[in-house]
């Protein structure tokens, strides 16, 4: 089977969501046949906007600014209505990942953005599968999934810092890894199907 292509859609305004995008990149590249490529939504090129076009997986990424998408990342969402009216990017997998100043800091409320950007495109969202971390007495702020999330990657990196929490890029790195392995799964039953 050819090379699965994943393309992370990220924005970062301080610096530590781009750290969580690495991770993912990362996560997706320890899949044998991935490629993978990162772009920044807030200054894409016509290159950048083939790459997500000929992918078969877009990771969506972006920090929670006042309870939702980073307006970079609104600006790029509304850039894509010309690819939603085509259906350009109907059937590709997609994932998500999002992070705050806060333990919560309505994280879920990106995550669901998201997850819906890609339902409007008819994409196929991934979740992040790790059962919470850190929930019980002899459980660690160390386990992946700290934080609790389902549906995507949420990460709590402080805001007098430029560090990004251990377990945080390892959580990361796991929904990148996924992202690859459903992709790959996928794409071996849709060739299935066409035999």
């Amino acid at each position: 089977m050819s090379d699965i292509s994943v393309v992370i859609a990220s924005h970062s305004g301080y610096g530590h969501t781009a750290q969580i995008a690495v991770a993912v990149e990362d996560g997706a590249r320890s899949v044998a046949g991935t490629r993978v490529h990162r772009v920044d939504v807030a200054s894409l090129g016509d290159a950048d906007w083939d790459l997500m076009d000929a992918a078969d997986a877009i990771v969506f990424g972006t920090p929670t600014y006042m309870g939702t998408a980073s307006g970079a990342f609104h600006v790029f969402a509304e850039a894509t209505s010309k690819r939603w009216s085509t259906r350009a990017w109907s059937d590709k997998l997609a994932a998500g990942f999002t992070n705050s100043g806060s333990m919560s800091g309505d994280k879920m409320h990106t995550l669901q953005y998201l997850s819906l950007l890609a339902a409007q495109h008819g994409m196929l969202w991934v979740s992040l599968n790790l059962l919470p971390g850190w929930n019980t007495t002899t459980s660690s702020p160390q386990d992946d999934n700290r934080l609790g999330f389902y549906l995507g990657a949420g990460a709590q990196s402080f805001n007098d810092t430029a560090a990004v929490h251990d377990a945080d890029l390892s959580t990361a790195h796991h929904l990148g890894r996924r992202v690859a392995e459903q992709t790959r799964i996928h794409r071996a039953g849709l060739a299935a199907a066409a035999h």
